[in-house]
């Protein structure tokens, strides 16, 4: 079942499907994003999603996913292959670069969701790959 959750949340994140992708978080998932904050609940997760819709077209490949013995932890290890599309804020000016990064995500899982994702990836790699 764990693994599934892990599953569908990244088949969600290649199909578009933000809605998909918040039906699988408890209320109150903690959102710890690399080189950012924590963000707190449902509706900070969705506001992050409708920024990263906006900004970049990604998607998942090489997906492996690493289950702790106890169910309650899991592990991601993909490469993220992406398009910059709009500019964030602080960030480069974008022009519709590509990327591909490897990217590390980690999970807590609590009564068949997800209570906590945390990712990683190298920005100097992805700043120097849109040409900052």
């Amino acid at each position: 079942m764990s693994r599934d959750l892990i599953q569908r949340y990244f088949d969600a994140f290649n199909t578009g499907d933000a809605e998909g992708m918040l039906a699988l978080l408890t209320d109150d998932v903690e959102h710890h994003v690399n080189q950012g904050s924590i963000r707190h609940g449902k509706a900070a997760f969705a506001e992050f999603l409708a920024e990263m819709d906006r900004a970049y077209a990604e998607r998942v490949e090489g997906l492996v996913i690493l289950m702790g013995d106890d169910g309650a932890r899991a592990a991601a290890e993909f490469t993220i292959h992406g398009t910059y599309k709009a500019t964030q804020e602080g960030l480069p000016l974008a022009a519709g670069q590509t990327y591909v990064l490897p990217v590390g995500t980690f999970f807590t899982l609590r009564d068949g969701k997800i209570a906590r994702v945390t990712t990683y990836y190298n920005m100097a790699d992805w700043l120097r790959q849109v040409g900052a």
